[in-house]
């Protein structure tokens, strides 16, 4: 695979009223695995089922009911930890988290702490071409979700509906690398996307699927180098988390928000108080929600239902030797096989049906780089103006191939073939049978255009004189053929025949 080289981004800096302070982030996200069945039952995790109707008896914590656990969802945290370059742990355990919610029947979470599936791997964070942040994954642990409270059905009663109850998530733990609001958001972004085109959570933030938490803390210049060389965390500040983030944008606003709150505490003489809080768009703000509990706070201790997990390493293997290719790989390889930059490969591997789409069009065309032009100037372009992906794309990838592929032959100009795609995208039909019965091909006969270029010249004898003093004037003779020709003629061949005609 090419190595394609990055330089680390700098850290944001906020000007306090004192001093200049540096961010310091780091991301819990919690990502549902993608499995028609739960965690320990065979319940349904499909989404936006009537309330409390996706509920097994294990889910419900009927008494004497027993957690089995769902192999597939094993095998995709397994999948997650090898996409993201992790070890995998053969021997983990699960545990019990106790604390109490309405909408968690059993009264504790069976979750991974002290042994967890998988261990430390890392994301190569784009921010932009030639620059990433390489961000450290400290763990990937395996739980099951909770509930959800209903608060605005009833003016005097709360509901609960516990469909999401014991829907496995993976709990994906970041070092505290990222530097920024901006990188915090590319992070979550990136690791949507590896997500995606591994197959193991469908990355969707509005139905909740995805959602982070983002543990933020600020520190003077200088200190976070020490913690790098130290590994003590006693050099940077106190943090902060912002819970149940499921929006880039909102993940920024927040960020920036906390850590100009810390800043002013600090600056003030006081001191920042380790909490979880949570984040008011409307209001642009972040408020206590509760303080910021400690493993021994949930009184963790190993789930007494469940034997360890014992996995063999070529079952491992046979995960990896079907991983698709992920997206890093295939940027690479997009830049190398169709010469592509870096910015056009970006652009194409965001998501696995863009990147499929491109493929398909070149497999068929042959030319990587007009294919990548015509996709994403022109097809992606109108999609986002009709805020469409490419799924709803009403031209397929072989009507694509058709139009680039009568542009390499000649049969059509730039300009027709902006006025076929317009066709194809709103009638549909074969762009070759379209040019045929309309009339739109290319005029490709040297004679007819020197007739065309020879009327012009005579009609117009000032500007002749005018294009042999400055050659950059031929330009409005060649414009002068096109629009005599219907836009049909050949640009080469005009550009050529002007060029002689002129004596230039």
């Amino acid at each position: 695979m090419l190595d394609l080289s990055f330089e680390t981004p700098k850290p944001k800096v906020i000007a306090g009223a004192k001093h200049d302070w540096e961010l310091v982030i780091g991301m819990e996200v919690h990502a549902q695995v993608a499995s028609k069945a739960k965690l320990f039952s065979g319940a349904s995790t499909k989404f936006g089922a009537e309330p409390n109707s996706n509920v097994a008896f294990v889910d419900a914590a009927m008494p004497g009911m027993l957690p089995v656990i769902n192999e597939f969802c094993v095998e995709q945290a397994v999948r997650t930890g090898l996409g993201l370059k992790a070890e995998i742990n053969l021997v983990s355990a699960f545990d019990r988290k106790n604390y109490f919610y309405p909408d968690l029947p059993q009264g504790y979470q069976i979750s991974q702490l002290y042994h967890p599936i998988v261990g430390e791997g890392e994301v190569i964070v784009d921010m932009e071409p030639g620059i990433a942040r390489r961000v450290r994954i400290e763990r990937i642990h395996i739980e099951q979700d909770a509930g959800k409270s209903i608060h605005d059905m009833d003016p005097t009663m709360s509901f609960v509906d516990l469909n999401r109850t014991g829907v496995a998530l993976m709990e994906i733990v970041s070092r505290p690398d990222i530097r920024g609001p901006e990188e915090a958001a590319a992070y979550v972004v990136k690791l949507r996307q590896i997500l995606r085109y591994l197959g193991t959570c469908d990355g969707n933030m509005q139905n909740g699927n995805l959602r982070a938490d983002v543990n933020v803390s600020v520190c003077r210049p200088g200190q976070y180098e020490k913690y790098q060389e130290t590994q003590d965390f006693s050099h940077l500040g106190t943090r902060c988390e912002i819970k149940n983030m499921n929006s880039m944008r909102f993940i920024q606003m927040a960020i920036d928000f906390e850590a100009r709150r810390q800043i002013a505490i600090l600056e003030n003489g006081g001191s920042v108080d380790q909490e979880t809080r949570l984040y008011d768009p409307d209001k642009n703000e972040t408020r206590s929600m509760r303080s910021k509990e400690e493993a021994h706070d949930y009184r963790y201790f190993p789930c007494p239902d469940l034997m360890p997990l014992e996995i063999e390493q070529s079952w491992v293997d046979e995960i990896a030797a079907s991983l698709p290719e992920l997206p890093d790989e295939k940027k690479a390889r997009f830049v190398t096989e169709f010469g592509l930059s870096e910015y056009d490969a970006d652009v194409l591997t965001a998501d696995t049906a863009n990147a499929g789409y491109f493929e398909e069009v070149v497999s068929t065309c042959g030319d990587g780089k007009l294919a990548a032009n015509w996709v994403i100037n022109e097809l992606f372009g109108r999609l986002k103006k009709e805020d469409h992906d490419i799924t709803q794309s009403p031209v397929s990838p072989a009507q694509l191939a058709g139009i680039i592929s009568l542009i390499k032959n000649g049969d059509i100009s730039g300009k027709i073939a902006k006025d076929l795609f317009e066709i194809v995208y709103t009638e549909g039909g074969d762009p070759a049978q379209i040019v045929e019965d309309r009339g739109m091909k290319q005029v490709t006969d040297t004679g007819a255009i020197e007739t065309a270029v020879d009327e012009i010249i005579a009609a117009n004898p000032a500007q002749v004189e005018k294009a042999k003093q400055n050659p950059k004037l031929a330009g409005w003779f060649v414009g002068q053929v096109m629009k005599a020709t219907g836009g049909k003629a050949n640009p080469a061949a005009v550009n050529q025949i002007v060029t002689a005609k002129l004596g230039l």
